[in-house]
């Protein structure tokens, strides 16, 4: 460090950077001296490294016309001289490129050298011997070994597959297709009705609609069937009528359709069916629901309002889908009874 003057000269990472710099500096100038060399060559070429275009394409034009030349003869050749140095240019520029290409080339190489080599599997190695082997084996004109390809006998069912998703897409839009249509040819099946137009009395009668059909829908053919018979009928509007079938009143939003889909049942029986019938045993089974069927009464909406308080509109209340029935709640409950019972009668002759 003796050259470097008596002040502060810095730590030996200083130095050392200051080394490299210089080391640095020494092969640009070396570059730079090569490219000139190259470039200044008078008997190879036009350009001299470090002139004008301008400067160069005037000395060479001078050489080039010695003596006394026609105006044609002075275009032509300082057209050509001028072609001629692009053209050296060009080339020079696509040398500089090159070599700066092979520089950065050479630079990347050096960084995946110094750069840490990536975790081997196991068998990779085997895999590479064996490939060694065969083309090995190929070039003495034996035979190949087979690829490795896919195991048939793996379970691949759980990766994503295209072709399969779309296959169950449209699977699962043919069944939902079929079973849309299967739900409409039920709804409109036929479904006859025993029903009785209640006054005070019982007026029983026969209708048939489909199975399809709301509640309103069938009280405004109940209305056309009624109208030539009870003036009141023919007065009254769809919304004044009220169907009530085991003493439940059904409202008027409801299809036939979901009473019967959904096995649902109202206090005294079956909402389900339609006629009318009772139920016959020759064994009395508390276990078991009856399945008894009385006949819906159409009831005026006025006469409702004035005798509610009155058996049998007393017992009517308002179907709620959502809530089961007084006779499922009882049925449960008797269910519940006699399982228990069954159980100590069990447990009771096990002890004796």
């Amino acid at each position: 460090m003796s050259g470097m003057g008596d002040g502060y000269v810095g730590t030996a990472q200083d130095a050392a950077r200051i080394r490299r710099l210089e080391k640095q500096r020494e092969v640009e100038r070396r570059r730079i001296e090569e490219l000139k060399n190259k470039s200044s060559g008078g008997q190879t070429g036009l350009l001299q490294f470090g002139s004008g275009t301008s400067e160069i394409l005037e000395n060479a034009f001078k050489k080039e016309t010695v003596g006394l030349v026609t105006r044609e003869q002075y275009v032509e050749k300082r057209v050509n001289i001028r072609t001629k140095i692009e053209e050296e240019e060009k080339e020079k520029l696509q040398k500089l490129q090159q070599e700066e290409e092979e520089l950065e080339k050479q630079k990347r190489k050096k960084r995946r050298a110094k750069a840490p080599a990536p975790a081997r599997l196991s068998f990779v190695d085997e895999m590479e011997n064996e490939a060694d082997e065969g083309n090995e084996s190929s070039e003495n004109g034996e035979s190949k070994k087979p690829k490795l390809g896919k195991d048939p006998t793996v379970e691949t069912s759980f990766l994503p597959d295209r072709e399969r998703e779309a296959e169950d897409q449209y699977e699962r839009e043919r069944l939902r297709q079929q079973w849309l249509e299967e739900q409409r040819r039920i709804k409109n099946e036929p479904l006859e009705i025993t029903y009785s137009y209640w006054d005070g009395a019982g007026h029983r009668r026969v209708i048939q609609v489909r199975k399809g059909d709301t509640i309103a829908e069938f009280l405004r053919a109940v209305q056309q069937q009624l109208a030539s018979e009870f003036r009141e009928i023919r007065t009254a509007s769809v919304e004044n009528l009220l169907y009530v079938k085991e003493d439940l009143i059904i409202p008027h939003q409801h299809s036939f359709y979901e009473l019967i889909v959904n096995k649902a049942r109202g206090k005294s029986g079956p909402l389900f069916h339609f006629d009318v019938h009772e139920d016959i045993r020759t064994i009395a089974d508390a276990t078991i629901e009856k399945d008894e069927s009385h006949a819906g009464k159409v009831v005026e909406r006025h006469w409702y309002e004035k005798n509610k308080h009155i058996f049998p509109a007393s017992r009517w209340e308002i179907y709620d889908p959502t809530k089961k029935s007084g006779s499922d709640t009882l049925f449960m409950e008797i269910k519940a009874h006699v399982y228990y019972n069954n159980r100590q009668l069990v447990f009771d002759s096990l002890l004796a």
